[in-house]
């Protein structure tokens, strides 16, 4: 197989380019990865390849003919629904590759196709799939008692929403705000808090004003569904966050909303309404970069050859 690495604002994509043969379609290829070859996952993304935070991007011909190319993103626990952070990242492998010129472009996704403007300046901004505020101000007890409320969002994941509560989120409270998010995300399942038709929600985002020098709306800290945390602002977590704005009437259509990560880095959303629906569209502009090119060497006499297994 040979792969290209990037990073989005920090949160590094590993894209599969060649060399391996898959199925037609976003949804057929994630279930014949998930089914039949989770070695292909557990081979990038695990050690001594990978590490907690890569995510991982299997492109595929896609169903729809008018799209460039289908995708399915995995991480260190399994197959993504969406990822946005990894089509930024894609849209500039791709781009690198000579496969793609400045423009639009359609990406199959397992739940739905998403549309990607990649400028001359190689900004690349992601129309995503229909997103919206699902349950309000839900309240969750964490083992210790205290109460924890939040609202509960899709923007191509399952996330929880956690207005100015737990660690102060700043980098230096990295592993305290791993710690209080796992705790939150045990309490959700234990309590069996769950989005629409029972979707589990696996990622948990805190979400306060930025640190000084910091030039953003907001800055967040986002727990992926593996317990890594998100370097980058996270594309679905920003999604998810623009349709409690919209839902709220705290931003307007079209206004911007500029999102910084727990590092830093920064996303520019905005969202367009839908006619008639309590759902919108999330606009989010990020800049993505190459990082390396590598062949995958397998070989057979190598005893972590598909990776270290996960406790």
């Amino acid at each position: 197989m040979k792969i290209i690495d990037s990073h989005t604002g920090g949160e590094p994509t590993r894209t599969i380019v060649s060399g391996l043969e898959t199925p037609r379609g976003a949804v057929a290829t994630r279930d014949f990865l998930e089914k039949e070859a989770d070695w292909i996952r557990t081979t990038l993304i695990n050690e001594p390849r990978g590490f907690d935070a890569v995510v991982g991007a299997c492109l595929c011909e896609p169903e729809d003919s008018t799209c460039v190319t289908g995708v399915v993103f995995f991480n260190n626990l399994s197959c993504l629904h969406s990822c946005l952070h990894g089509t930024i990242g894609i849209v500039e492998t791709l781009a690198h590759l000579g496969r793609i010129e400045p423009g639009e472009h359609r990406i199959e996704t397992p739940v739905g196709v998403v549309t990607a403007l990649l400028a001359e300046d190689h900004s690349i901004t992601v129309k995503n799939i229909p997103s919206y505020r699902f349950a309000e101000q839900v309240e969750v007890t964490l083992p210790d008692g205290q109460i924890i409320t939040g609202d509960i969002s899709w923007g191509g994941n399952w996330f929880f929403l956690i207005s100015n509560q737990g660690p102060e989120i700043k980098a230096e409270n990295i592993a305290a705000l791993t710690e209080f998010t796992r705790t939150v995300r045990d309490s959700l399942h234990a309590r069996n808090i769950t989005g629409e038709d029972s979707g589990e929600i696996d990622h948990i985002e805190c979400f306060a004003p930025p640190q000084p020098g910091i030039e953003a709306d907001s800055q967040n800290f986002v727990l992926c569904p593996g317990s890594a945390y998100d370097r980058s602002p996270c594309g679905t977590g920003t999604s998810a966050k623009l349709a409690c704005l919209a839902a709220s009437g705290e931003l307007a259509e079209g206004d911007n909303w500029r999102q910084a990560s727990i590092i830093g880095s920064v996303f520019e959303g905005s969202f367009e309404s839908i006619p008639d629906s309590d759902k919108v569209i999330p606009i989010v502009t990020g800049r993505a970069f190459i990082t390396g090119e590598t062949t995958v060497v397998i070989h057979p006499d190598d005893p972590f050859k598909h990776g270290i297994p996960t406790p």
